[in-house]
Parts: structure tokens; C-alpha cells; sequence
């Protein structure tokens, strides 16, 4: 049936809209952190893989990296493993390190590349081991000690820190038409695998290859001020302000800091936008308004 004249124009007006945006971004690399809600809806994770395929149709890099917290903490919790949290990180022993593995480098990394593969988009599931994609090393969670002349250094098993990201990999696969879907495990010199935050992951790929963005999904409309709003078009120094004075606090606070470290290290600009809107990624890119926060150099 054919559209109507109404509708017609505004279809002609979305997609009429969007071309200074392709032209601009085409040949860039756009890095994604994927998860929270957008990676629990099934309509919401169609939405995703097919805004990544027309991404790459259109000329521009996209490159995922996936969370997975809430399947790791339903495995361990059938597994009767229990989990204790240290400032946010969960403690990951060996026997959770094996989940871990299990988890983003098997069940949710590949669900990924499938979805994606259905959309008609050729993706590629890595972990941070393949081909030591990501070097990391242990992680040192140091924490005041009253009792003590000395902080104490808090042992938090294997959770890691980003040390080098190999862009030669990376770059192979975008070249090759392939989009990268990269889970947030990294090794060690000996070996020794690393539960690495997705948020720092996506970040320090980001800066590794000169992304034009950084885009990380969230549960939450953006940067909101004290009233409630969103806050968008910030500079980093603006940002730096916002954390000073306690408007930016919470769990708000290590995205911010990720996507600011971004954007301070080579990133064109970070958005953090609402993965619970249907096309986000999309929204965001290819209009003048967005559906998140916006922060550049």
C-alpha cells in the first residue's frame, strides 16, 4: 500500500535530514558500549543490530563492546556462587572469573554477532584475549584505613585495568567490512584473564583509535542538572564543574568520568543517550536534537 502524502513527507524529511550527517561520519569510527535495557527488550536488541548494520551500509565503523552484569549475576546465582561488591566491582575469584568468561565471551557475545548477522550485517565476536586484544593488569582497590598508618589495599580477585588495546585488530575487521563485537575480558603477561568494566573498555578503545564518538547506553535519559533535566552540548571543563560542585554524583559518575577521560584523550566527543528509546543510537547521531548528553572537547 502506498503512503500517504502526509506520511510520505515525513519520511522524505527524516531520511532528507540525516544526509549532512552521513556524509560527515562517513570512513569514522563510532565506538558503542552496549547493554542495560537495550540488551534485556528483544525489540530493543533488533533495533540495535539493525541501526549497526545500516551504520556500516552507510560507510561509518561502528565498534561494540558489551556489558552483561545482570546475566553474570543470574548464572552464579543457579550456580549458588555468591557475589560480593567492593565500590561497585564485583569480587571475581577464581571460580567467578570462569563464569565471567563463560558468560560474556560465550553466551552474550555471541547472541550479539547473531543478531546482528540476522539483520544482514557480517559481525565478529572477540574477547579482549583473542590475539591479546586487550593487555590489562591487575587492579588495586585501595581504600583508607583508620585502624591503620597505611590505606589498605583491597584484594578484588581478578578485576583488571586496561593497559594497551591492540587498534591493528581492530582495524583488520572494520576493514574487511566486519563489525567488531567486543567482550570486556582482558589477559594478563602470564595469562591470567581480567574482568575489565565494559564502560572503561569501550572508552580506552575509543581513545586507542581516534574514534569520531564514543556513544555509551544507559538506563537514564543523560546527564540530568538538580531539576531534573538533560543537560547536553557540555565542554569538558562545564563537566569538570558539574562533578565539583555534586550536581554529577552516584553511579552517574563513572560514565561521566569514562567519557570524559575520552574526549580529554583523543575522542571527538561522548554521548551517553537512553538505550530504553528504540534506535538511540541512530536518534542520536543522524539529528540535530539526540536523545542524551552530548560532551566535547
Amino acid at each position: 500500500m502506498a503512503l500517504d502524502r502526509d506520511t510520505a513527507m515525513q519520511v522524505a524529511a527524516v531520511l532528507s535530514k540525516g544526509l549532512p550527517y552521513i556524509q560527515r561520519f562517513t570512513g569514522k569510527t563510532i565506538v558503542v558500549k552496549y547493554g542495560g535495557n537495550a540488551m534485556e527488550n528483544v525489540e530493543l536488541q533488533r533495533s540495535f543490530a539493525r541501526d549497526m548494520v545500516l551504520m556500516k551500509l552507510v560507510g561509518i565503523n561502528p565498534i561494540i563492546v558489551h556489558g552483561g552484569g545482570p546475566q553474570i549475576g543470574e548464572l552464579l546465582d543457579r550456580l549458588q556462587i555468591k557475589s560480593h561488591f567492593v565500590d561497585g566491582m564485583r569480587v571475581t575469584d577464581s571460580e567467578t572469573m570462569d563464569v565471567v568468561e563463560m558468560v560474556l565471551g560465550g553466551r552474550v557475545n555471541k547472541q550479539i554477532v547473531s543478531l546482528i548477522n540476522q539483520q544482514g550485517g557480517k559481525a565478529i565476536g572477540l574477547t579482549g584475549k583473542d590475539a591479546n586484544l586487550i593487555r590489562a593488569r591487575k587492579m588495586e582497590v585501595v581504600k583508607p584505613s583508620p585502624e591503620m598508618s597505611r590505606p589498605e589495599i583491597v584484594d578484588i580477585g581478578h578485576v583488571g585495568e586496561v593497559v594497551k588495546v591492540d587498534s591493528e585488530v581492530i582495524t583488520m575487521l572494520t576493514r574487511s567490512n566486519v563489525i567488531p563485537v567486543i567482550a570486556p575480558i582482558g589477559v594478563g603477561p602470564d595469562g591470567t584473564a581480567y574482568n575489565i568494566n565494559a564502560d572503561i573498555v569501550a572508552g580506552k578503545v575509543a581513545e586507542e583509535l581516534n574514534a569520531e564518538k564514543l556513544i555509551l547506553l544507559t538506563n537514564v535519559s543523560g546527564l540530568q542538572d538538580r531539576q531534573g533535566k538533560v543537560l547536553t552540548g557540555l565542554k569538558s571543563a562545564e563537566v569538570d564543574a558539574l562533578i565539583a560542585d555534586g550536581t554529577i554524583h552516584g553511579g552517574m559518575l563513572p560514565k561521566i568520568r569514562c567519557a570524559l577521560n575520552a574526549v580529554k584523550n583523543g575522542v571527538h566527543t561522548a554521548h551517553i543517550i537512553d538505550g530504553r528509546v528504540a534506535h538511540a543510537t541512530l536518534l542520536e547521531i543522524f539529528t540535530d536534537e539526540g536523545v542524551g548528553t552530548l560532551i566535547s572537547r
